[in-house]
């Protein structure tokens, strides 16, 4: 039972957040889009106005999130394991298809879905079914690669 808990609260704090977000600002949990928010050249000219002081806040509460849940709930998150170069180059790659599909998981996943997207919708399935493949391909012929 207790492996269920950590994601369910987890899952819990993210609905929370987003919808405070929305009832808020009006805006959506997109990662990929707050980041861009905040670092794009109009932006970063701009970064204590109003209007974009909350991307970095947000962007600053994400690893705060993470170091509180270390602190105060004992949490410690697993560190990826395998080639760093792979790693920055998946990164990367996740990136420009975010900035190519004009959002992330958290974006059109949590988001998009809620409000019945379409677009969203589509999104996410080509998301998963990518996700998917690569896994199997990586299981099947990693070792090659």
């Amino acid at each position: 039972m207790t492996d269920f808990i950590n994601p369910i609260l987890g899952g819990l704090i993210i609905s929370f957040s987003v919808i405070l977000l929305m009832y808020l600002l009006g805006r959506i949990a997109g990662i990929s889009g707050i980041f861009w928010g905040a670092v794009q050249p109009t932006a970063l000219a701009n970064y204590f106005s109003k209007d974009r002081a909350w991307n970095w806040l947000f962007l600053l509460g994400l690893p705060l999130g993470a170091w509180l849940a270390k602190v105060l709930l004992h949490i410690s998150p697993t560190p990826p394991s395998g080639d760093i170069l792979l790693t920055i180059i998946a990164g990367l790659l996740v990136g420009a298809g975010a900035k190519i599909s004009s959002g992330c998981t958290s974006g059109h996943g949590v988001c998009g879905i809620s409000r019945f997207s379409m677009r969203s919708i589509i999104a996410t399935l080509v998301f998963m079914t990518t996700g998917i493949i690569t896994v199997f391909i990586m299981s099947q012929f990693g070792e090659m690669i």
